[in-house]
């Protein structure tokens, strides 16, 4: 993929989480359908011991880690880039940028999970899309709410969480503070739905 592309010849350090981690098993997860004849091991979110890199405590570890050797790559939340740079990934015949569209484009990619109720909204991340535009390296956070609750007033209260965490200035809130990509409008919509549904136990 670098042909014709004159590269620096610094050494290149991996530098990965020295503990459990879900961002570890997100990245492999990436990584094991984006690349399956390279990238073999599924790992359940220890680094794989056989490949032999830097390691660092943390998500902060692993940034400062990297910021301070040169020639150093490693993966971590968007929240955590600071001054590091991104990588493109190819996406089907193109190289995607990360971005907080590009990444809600992915999620809107995925599928649902198989078996799943109607108003559960666990997904199947396609690692592998080729969907235009899309930047298939993300993490899924979900809200787990009851179904009903045992009076109104909580289940009023519950809702309008839901409801403001979903909403555009919620998710403005979230991607100011933690760098989370904001939904799209499609799935607020489903979001909604699944929140609305919320009623007092009988």
């Amino acid at each position: 993929q670098n042909e014709g592309v004159t590269l620096p010849d610094t050494a290149i350090t991996v530098v990965h989480r020295s503990d459990e981690s879900g961002t570890t098993e997100n990245f492999v997860e990436y990584l094991h359908p984006a690349a399956p004849k390279v990238w073999t091991d599924e790992v359940p979110g220890d680094w794989p011991a056989a490949i032999v890199a830097e390691n660092a405590q943390g998500t902060s570890g692993v940034a400062s880690t990297t910021t301070n050797t040169d020639g150093a790559i490693t993966y971590a939340d968007a929240s955590a880039v600071g001054g590091l740079g991104t990588v493109k990934v190819k996406v089907g015949d193109e190289y995607v940028a990360y971005s907080p569209e590009a990444a809600a484009k992915a999620v809107d990619a995925a599928s649902p999970v198989e078996g799943r109720s109607d108003i559960d909204m666990a997904l199947n991340l396609e690692r592998d899309t080729a969907e235009s535009g899309a930047y298939p390296v993300v993490l899924v956070s979900y809200h787990i709410y009851c179904s009903s609750y045992k009076d109104q007033a909580t289940a009023g209260l519950v809702k309008a969480f839901g409801n403001y965490v979903i909403s555009e200035e919620g998710q403005a809130a979230a991607q100011g503070s933690a760098g989370s990509a904001p939904i799209s409008d499609t799935l607020r919509e489903e979001a909604k739905a699944a929140i609305d549904s919320i009623k007092v136990a009988s």
